[in-house]
Formats: structure tokens, C-alpha cells, sequence
């Protein structure tokens, strides 16, 4: 049985997601940026749907296809700045809370390489997103395949 989409059975709850979409995009992130953590996040949450359209949308904006292959193992990669790096950390200590939570280590190089306001809306965007991942993966969507 195909599941309904929550945009089609909770259409005020999809347009509040939205709004925090709308939020983020306004914020002082960089695009590019937003969208590593977007794929990163994703590719942790084994969310198909997301990784496909932010991996498009990545390219569509700058990123490269090398940058994007080496995203799922950015630890070993040099392709990676130090910045982003610890942006990467925290996006996995953020999408994977329950397991250990934020170290006041990766908490401190954030707030120190991008400030307080940066800190809390790379937060906000990893929330985000895994908020999308967790609507795309239970309502199981698909997204077309490129012929």
C-alpha cells in the first residue's frame, strides 16, 4: 500500500515546515553549506529522497561531484576545509542525539569558528532537515530515477 503524504493529510503542518525552511534559506549560512548539511544528514538518516535532491540541488548551486562522493566519509577526506569540518561534526552529533549528544568540544570549535548566531541556525538547519528525513523515510517517498 502507497502511504499519503503528510502535505496531503496535514497540509498546515507541511506549510509550518515550510516556514522553517523559509527561515533557514533567510539565515546567514552559506548555500553551499546548507546543502553539505542537508546531504550529510541524510545520508546518515538513509533518506534516498532527500540525498537525491540535495545532491542535485548541491551541483545545480557550485558543489562538486568529488566533494559530494567524499561527503559520506568526510573524516578521511582533504577535500574538506577545517570549518566545515566541524560543521559535519556537529551535524552528526546532532542527527545522531540519543548516541552521545553534543561534546562541548565540537560545540566550542562551532561557536568559536562561526559565532553564536551561526551556531544556533546550523543547528536550526540540521533540525531541519532531519525533520525532512523523518517525513520522506516514514511516508516512503520516491523521487523519479534519471533515465
Amino acid at each position: 500500500m502507497q502511504r499519503r503524504s503528510i502535505k496531503d493529510i496535514e497540509p498546515n503542518a507541511y506549510k509550518a515546515m515550510l516556514g522553517m525552511e523559509q527561515y533557514i534559506k533567510n539565515s546567514q549560512l552559506p548555500a553551499l553549506l546548507r546543502e553539505m548539511i542537508k546531504i550529510r544528514a541524510s545520508q546518515i538518516n538513509r533518506c534516498a529522497y532527500c540525498i537525491d535532491m540535495h545532491t542535485q540541488e548541491a551541483l545545480k548551486i557550485g558543489e562538486t561531484q568529488r566533494r559530494i562522493f567524499a561527503l559520506s566519509a568526510w573524516q578521511e577526506s582533504p577535500l574538506f576545509t577545517a570549518e566545515e569540518r566541524t560543521v559535519l561534526q556537529l551535524t552528526e552529533e546532532v542527527t545522531l542525539i540519543s548516541e552521545k549528544g553534543v561534546s562541548d568540544e565540537t560545540y566550542d570549535k562551532v561557536l568559536k569558528l562561526y559565532g553564536e548566531n551561526a551556531l544556533a541556525q546550523i543547528i536550526m538547519q540540521v533540525i531541519i532537515i532531519n525533520s525532512w528525513n523523518r517525513i520522506a523515510v516514514s511516508g516512503k517517498q520516491i523521487f523519479e530515477p534519471i533515465k
